[in-house]
């Protein structure tokens, strides 16, 4: 027997995000340009992982020179900020992403980026958050790194 109540409601779901879908991909869009705008021009020695322009709007990829992703991602985690090292596809492996491989992502870049994911559920105060926070996790990382990027 078929789950009726499921799929009418899942249909109901679907219809209610499209409805929403144009306002909201402006409205992520916007948040993510802000956030990816402020790292590529207040911290040093970052990267765009890919197209500027062609791609999903509510993702960025960051590259963070000289830093294991893994290093910030704790950090951030410790101030309640919420994102992931490489690729969707590769959540939670500790090998840089394949397909940050297959983008012809230098190793050391790959293995220090970070990606920023935004929803329905994110906010200004979100990025202005993440503004704050991030630029000195950075900074206190690469002074303790053995590498020493010189960025």
């Amino acid at each position: 027997t078929e789950n009726v109540a499921s799929i009418a409601g899942f249909g109901k779901a679907a219809e209610l995000a499209t409805g929403r879908l144009k306002d909201e991909n402006t409205r992520v869009r916007k948040l993510r340009d802000e956030l990816e705008a402020f790292i590529l021009s207040e911290i040093p020695g970052c990267f765009r992982n890919g197209c500027k322009n062609e791609r999903l709007p509510n993702t960025t990829s960051v590259a963070f020179e000289g830093i294991d992703s893994e290093s910030i991602l704790m950090m951030l985690d410790q101030s309640h900020i919420c994102c992931s090292s490489g690729s969707a596809c590769t959540t939670g492996s500790l090998e840089p992403s394949h397909v940050l491989k297959a983008m012809h992502v230098p190793l050391s870049r790959a293995k220090g980026s970070l990606r920023f994911s935004f929803s329905v559920y994110n906010t200004e105060e979100d990025v202005k958050k993440t503004k704050a926070v991030l630029p000195g996790i950075i900074a206190k990382l690469r002074s303790q790194s053995p590498v020493r990027a010189s960025v």
